[in-house]
């Protein structure tokens, strides 16, 4: 039987959401953003790559402006109106002390109560490898998070006037530890047109991909939904610092 997700604690005001590309956010936690910003929460996105390596047919230089583009719109549609790009080379991130430093950067100018990410396991579940910039960058974020609360690491970021920001949480959405779970059934509609603003992209899959948003985003939420008791959930796992 599959164990039921406890509801996750939402008193915060604001998160800084941070994945590696364009899109990563939509297949799912975009829904949530919609309903934290419907509460009223700030919601600021920050992408390490903006995803130039991800559209076979077209040319990368091409490509990124192109998805940045795409995720602009599609971080509007769930309220939020603040998207950062490291510009780090999609495909070929890797964990990095510069990674590391960025994201403490990031940290420090938001300095949100809460950090959300995405899946940094080896996998999704047996049988189903993660892909290495996700692994890469959710790694990064575990040690850049806590980084960004240390003076004495990334000295120079003191003098850029970024002073040390403690965050005592990371939320990782999709995760095969999850143990959490948000309610999304009003607000999965809106995930679904965040995910739909990627249109370029979702072309891009070519055959056999997935070609509807709203089918594979429902498929997901529901099965989330029946372990949380509502009709449709993101998973998540919650990391205490």
């Amino acid at each position: 039987m599959t164990e039921a997700l406890q509801p996750l604690d939402e008193n915060w005001s604001t998160a800084l959401a941070i994945a590696a590309h364009p899109d990563d956010l939509e297949y799912g936690t975009a829904s949530a953003v919609a309903r934290w910003t419907a509460q009223g929460k700030q919601v600021v996105y920050c992408l390490a790559t903006s995803g130039e390596a991800g559209i076979d047919s077209m040319e990368p230089a091409v490509t990124g402006p192109l998805r940045e583009a795409e995720e602009i719109a599609g971080a509007a549609v769930v309220g939020v109106d603040t998207v950062e790009f490291l510009g780090y080379p999609d495909g070929i991130l890797e964990y990095s002390l510069a990674l590391r430093r960025d994201i403490a950067r990031a940290v420090r100018r938001h300095r949100p109560d809460v950090v959300v990410t995405g899946n940094y396991h080896d996998h999704w579940h047996p049988g189903h490898p993660n892909q290495a910039d996700h692994i890469a960058l959710g790694r990064a974020v575990l040690d850049g998070v806590r980084d960004a609360g240390n003076r004495w690491v990334f000295r120079e970021l003191v003098d850029e006037g970024l002073e040390p920001w403690q965050v005592h949480r990371i939320v990782v959405t999709t995760s095969p530890e999850a143990g959490h779970g948000i309610d999304i059934t009003d607000h999965l509609d809106k995930g679904i047109a965040s995910l739909a603003a990627h249109a370029a992209y979702l072309r891009g899959l070519g055959p056999g991909a997935m070609t509807d948003p709203r089918e594979f985003l429902e498929g997901l939420a529901r099965e989330a939904g029946e372990r949380l008791g509502t009709t449709f959930a993101l998973t998540a796992e919650v990391i205490e610092l």
